[in-house]
């Protein structure tokens, strides 16, 4: 996944660690990836900018892509994180510099580690099924690991959380003691649950995590009375061993998200993720150079050099600002 818009927003994220449960409701917000698919994003928010390492969350569909090219997200870089990338519906063909050529299909969760630099597409093929539906999220490396060789995980065989009232599949981490082996660089969760309607279950979850839950369909009634409905994430802090959750009428199917508060400053801008302005702008401008000598080889081609690519937006003119990754209200 990608970011397409041609003034991206700067997101400098410094340290404030929750401080305790809380419950706040953020809608995602609408934005188009190219001219062929709507998502709607609910990371990075101006209030949350992070859950954890997990910085980006993009949801798409369900769209009826019959009569559509579907997903065209030409090839395009990444540096210092992870994407993670669990379809619901549909296909989606993955190609990287790597070599990989995977299949991203409804149960697999396919994890690319960027690191030091990595190139890849995300398209639809002709013969594509009629529904597309799934997410995307980025997870930013920590500073010991962020420049590593680039890597591709896939798993095929998620383990099954089941309880009465609830049931679905652990992606990273652990949840209620249903772990999962899925590579993470940082304490983090996430997973794919469905509640029947009107249900209400706990889970234990690491009480040094802070989390969220990001309604996929149907609606989440949080403690306070308040309901988030689809496209909606409910931030819930840190400092519980137990998440109580409670369905709507017709159930709710969402996305918990948890992990050890990310200390690090980090600035993401486009699809690279640093430490500084300057050094995004370097990785723009090896981008720009790519196919001479000045590229320094951080971005190899997906096939050759002349597949079509995104191109970098201009970088903005004035100055970072750092801003806490969780503002107060």
């Amino acid at each position: 996944m990608s970011v397409l818009e041609a003034k991206p927003e700067e997101y400098v994220c410094r340290s404030a660690l929750p401080s305790g449960p809380e419950e706040l409701v953020i809608t995602a917000r609408k934005v188009w990836l190219g001219k062929t698919t709507l998502v709607a994003r609910a990371l990075p928010d101006r209030d949350i900018r992070m859950i954890g390492a997990w910085c980006f969350l993009d949801h798409y569909g369900p769209e009826d892509v019959r009569d559509s090219p579907g997903m065209q997200v030409y090839a395009h870089p990444h540096t210092g994180l992870q994407t993670v990338s669990w379809l619901i519906e549909g296909e989606i063909e993955h190609r990287d510099s790597l070599g990989t050529q995977a299949l991203v299909s409804p149960g697999t969760l396919n994890i690319m580690t960027a690191g030091h630099g990595i190139v890849h597409s995300e398209i639809s093929q002709s013969d594509k099924p009629p529904t597309l539906h799934g997410l995307q999220l980025w997870v930013a490396l920590p500073d010991a690991v962020r420049d590593q060789p680039p890597r591709f995980d896939r798993y095929v065989d998620l383990p099954r959380l089941d309880r009465p009232g609830v049931r679905g599949r652990v992606l990273v981490g652990e949840v209620d003691g249903v772990g999962s082996s899925a590579i993470s660089f940082s304490p983090l969760v996430g997973a794919d649950l469905t509640l029947d309607p009107g249900a209400e279950v706990e889970l234990a979850v690491d009480p040094d995590h802070e989390h969220g839950v990001f309604v996929i369909a149907g609606e989440l009634i949080g403690g306070a009375g308040a309901i988030a409905r689809t496209d909606q994430l409910v931030y819930l802090g840190s400092g519980r061993d137990r998440l109580g959750l409670t369905a709507g009428a017709e159930g709710v199917r969402m996305l918990l998200l948890g992990g050890e508060p990310f200390v690090e400053e980090i600035v993401m801008w486009w699809n690279f993720i640093g430490r500084s302005h300057d050094e995004i702008a370097s990785f723009r401008q090896l981008w720009e150079h790519r196919d001479t000598d000045a590229g320094t080889g951080r971005f190899p081609p997906v096939i050759d050099r002349g597949e079509r690519v995104m191109e970098a937006p201009a970088m903005p003119t004035v100055p970072l600002k750092a801003r806490p990754r969780r503002q107060r209200r």
